[in-house]
């Protein structure tokens, strides 16, 4: 058994996927003390997803962690979104971003970004740890891994679908378990047909269907794909707990893509089904929950990873808050009340996309798919479609009375008396933003630490004098006045931001 001194931290992450380490990152910005566990002993070099929606990017951006990871994308044509598969594509331009394609990635390549820069902060990922034991009490929680005791005021669980740590405790994970299962599975192919897609674009192109068998096939570069696949008829529904054989995959290639089609070699490859679950509440006293630790749903749409990492956005800054004393502990309540929803949301049209993307659909599902192709062409569907599948649309139920107040701040160019710059590079040290577009903030005003006052003009105005954004993004606060009362905005900041005195 192997033993690690760690005694004591301020936070302890289990799991290092995309979710746990952006959850690190944003700790990390606040100076927290964090401990990151892996029960994997090295990262698995798999694709996974591979695609990181619009809203994601934009808050990479805010990071400064965008540009790092454009240069390890997979080619791509420019083309939106899909829902379900189907043959028109998402516009999100009408959404006001600089980011209206999906960015294929690897999701391992995605880890080792994140984890280079999370270890670059100071925080320790500790990999070959399993955790085995969780006790929470009102001070605080223990964690047992591997002859590893470690005490933290907090524990945030992103140890995925399978969640050790929510079984640990006993917590339910209702939901309706899969009706299929399939395969996954990044490959090498020594030889190809015509029927073998040469180019990433929009996932309609990528489909077929042949045989007793559906496949969706992703050319990655070379000789590199990723292969999806399962039987139309759903007679996989034996919850086949084998592993993946490369003769099932070669076997699949025949059928799909022809004699032509062979397989040289898998990477790896692995079984999921279209379960769909998610936790009651994302907080249990000193433990939370976060991305599929808190969540499953159908892999349709390209949501999974990207709900996980706003998960860690929305969490983060919140958690930090709460561990330096800035904000009471009722303050990660808002973390459950505005993530919770958006989770429900995904579970609710990932399981329509289940029903449009049926591989062996009735003739009513296929009646009903022609109906929504149509659909899809009408631009204000295409649109409302667009900002629900990006991540675009999304606000929160923030208490205020101007209409921004709880949506999303697009990125907007702005000249400071520095020079010209944009509301992305002022969020990258994961501080809120007081955003006075007019001259309307008082000087003199104290502000709480972590919030920083910028004065700047902007020409395409977004519809306010001054605006309070939070770390993540989102409006708390706005006024159209020509001047703000300190006492309103300093309620803003108490109610939705920070309970620290104002410097």
């Amino acid at each position: 058994m192997r033993v690690v001194t760690v005694d004591e931290t301020e936070v302890v992450v289990v799991g290092a996927g995309p979710t746990g380490l952006m959850l690190a990152y944003e700790l990390a910005l606040a100076g927290v003390e964090t401990l990151v566990l892996e029960k994997l002993p090295r990262r698995l070099e798999q694709v996974k997803g591979g695609g990181i929606q619009p809203r994601t990017a934009e808050l990479l951006e805010s990071r400064g962690l965008l540009e790092p990871m454009l240069k390890r994308v997979t080619p791509r044509d420019p083309v939106g979104g899909h829902f379900a598969a189907l043959p028109v594509a998402l516009d999100c331009t009408p959404w006001d971003t600089r980011h209206p394609f999906p960015i294929a990635m690897a999701q391992w390549e995605i880890e080792e970004l994140l984890e280079e820069r999370v270890s670059a902060a100071g925080v320790r990922v500790v990999r070959g740890t399993a955790v085995s034991g969780v006790e929470s009490d009102d001070d605080g929680v223990t964690v047992s891994a591997d002859g590893l005791r470690v005490r933290a005021r907090h524990l945030v669980a992103c140890d995925g679908g399978h969640s050790t740590v929510r079984k640990v405790l006993g917590l339910p994970f209702p939901g309706r378990p899969g009706t299929h299962d399939a395969v996954l599975a990044d490959i090498r192919l020594a030889s190809v047909s015509s029927l073998v897609p040469r180019q990433l674009g929009h996932m309609s192109t990528l489909m077929r269907r042949a045989g007793d068998h559906w496949a969706m096939l992703a050319p990655l570069g070379d000789d590199r794909y990723r292969f999806t696949f399962g039987r139309a008829d759903r007679s996989d529904i034996s919850r086949d707990t084998s592993a993946v054989t490369d003769d099932e995959i070669g076997a699949a290639l025949r059928i799909l893509y022809g004699p032509e089609t062979t397989l040289g070699s898998v990477d790896n490859a692995s079984r999921f089904s279209d379960a769909t679950r998610q936790l009651e509440q994302y907080r249990t006293g000193r433990v939370l929950f976060a991305g599929d630790a808190a969540h499953i749903h159908p892999p349709l749409g390209g949501q999974g990873l990207n709900l996980g990492m706003q998960d860690a956005f929305n969490l983060g800054w919140k958690l930090a808050a709460v561990v330096q004393n800035r904000a009471p502990e009722g303050l990660l309540d808002s973390y459950h009340a505005e993530r919770h929803p958006v989770g429900a949301q995904v579970l609710h049209h990932t399981s329509a996309q289940r029903v449009l993307a049926d591989p062996d659909p009735s003739e009513d599902v296929a009646a009903l798919r022609d109906i929504f192709v149509d659909l899809l062409r009408l631009p204000d569907a295409n649109r409302h479609l667009a900002g629900l599948m990006s991540g675009l649309s999304l606000g929160y139920d923030v208490s205020g009375d101007h209409p921004l107040t709880g949506q999303r701040m697009p990125d907007a160019d702005l000249v400071t008396d520095a020079g010209p710059t944009r509301l992305s590079a002022l969020l990258g040290a994961g501080h809120a933003v007081l955003l006075d577009l007019a001259g309307a903030v008082p000087a003199g005003l104290g502000l709480p630490p972590r919030i920083d006052l910028v004065r700047a003009t902007c020409a395409a105005g977004p519809g306010a004098a001054a605006l309070l954004i939070r770390p993540d993004g989102y409006v708390c606060w706005a006024t159209d006045g020509p001047a703000v009362h300190g006492d309103t905005l300093l309620a803003a900041i108490a109610d939705h931001l920070t309970t620290a005195e104002a410097h």
